[in-house]
């Protein structure tokens, strides 16, 4: 523990030239009296740290001077494929190594590099959570990331949409996704096929003693991609064709989903300026639903959904009458 903290303390000399005492604290989340303590091990292991008196002191590296010591830990090592996702690696807890991570690639850079990262950070922001959305709570994402890690099976409780809603089972986790601001498991029950587990439906989990051998040729990203390319296979079960107000074209965009709003660019004007359009539907109900938030509209087809939307709005109107 402490010889990554000197290690972090020198990179940050190094990096910023000169800082007081109480800054380095707060960056290492120790005390000052530690940051003094610190300060003594490196010169006493020959590092050419020296102390300024003064409101504008504080410690400094000598001119010149640079350390190579740069390498990095297990951990930091696993939050490097998190270093542009931070919420990620939080929700991960290896929040502290990617710090650290970012500390050793910084300094182990050309100052103008450097100048030009800090300028970045500044410049953008990456937030995964989608709009009208809160980020949930997933106690138990660290557990399972690290039992994918260690190839150990997991043992949980799973809650699901399906009769029964909770069932058991002994997963060998093969990785994590994160879509749209949701983290996804994927696991296999024995030799059976990869499936994916929304980790927030994750009850109860405990890693076990028991191993398993991870399929040499599985790539969790072409996985992913091939389950995402059938559920929109899968996904649209017809089409409706639909009249839309200039009104409802407006909002299309921001509540229905990209096909939709395809579908609708690629309609035709009627004698009234209205826009008709064919489009892809799933289910009636879920159509009702999206197609209900646009406000102005007509459905024409089929007449199994038109009915639906006429019933639905008489329901509606009865009970605000």
């Amino acid at each position: 523990m402490r010889a990554g903290r000197l290690v972090s303390m020198l990179l940050l000399l190094q990096q910023h030239g000169g800082m007081t005492a109480e800054r380095l604290a707060r960056e290492l989340g120790v005390s000052v009296r530690t940051v003094y303590r610190d300060a003594e091990a490196l010169a006493a292991a020959g590092i050419p740290i020296y102390g300024e008196s003064g409101h504008a002191g504080g410690y400094r590296l000598l001119e010149g001077y640079r350390t190579k010591l740069t390498g990095l830990t297990e951990g930091e090592a696993e939050a490097l494929a998190l270093s542009g996702v931070p919420a990620a690696a939080t929700d991960l807890g290896l929040q502290t190594e990617l710090a650290a991570l970012e500390l050793k690639l910084s300094a182990a850079m050309p100052p103008a590099q450097r100048e030009r990262a800090e300028e970045a950070r500044r410049l953008f922001h990456l937030d995964v959570v989608g709009w009208f959305r809160r980020a949930e709570p997933v106690p138990f994402l660290a557990l399972a990331a690290n039992a994918a890690w260690e190839r150990r099976r997991l043992e949980v409780r799973y809650s699901r949409w399906a009769e029964p809603k909770e069932i058991e089972r002994e997963l060998c986790p093969l990785g994590l996704v994160l879509k749209g601001g949701q983290w996804y498991l994927v696991a296999t029950v024995e030799s059976g096929p990869a499936r994916m587990y929304k980790v927030t439906n994750l009850l109860a989990a405990k890693k076990t003693d028991r191993t398993f051998e991870r399929p040499e040729d599985f790539d969790l990203a072409a996985w992913w991609t091939d389950q995402l390319d059938d559920f929109d296979a899968r996904r649209y079960q017809g089409e409706a064709l639909v009249r839309f107000s200039p009104e409802a074209v407006a909002k299309a965009p921001d509540n229905m989903d990209a096909d939709t709003v395809a579908a609708i660019g690629e309609g035709t004007l009627d004698e009234e300026g209205w826009t008709v359009a064919r489009i892809p539907i799933e289910t009636h109900a879920h159509a009702a639903g999206e197609l209900l938030r646009l406000g102005g509209l007509e459905v024409l087809e089929p007449e199994s959904l038109r009915t639906l939307m006429r019933r639905l709005a008489l329901e509606a109107a009865a009970l605000h009458a």
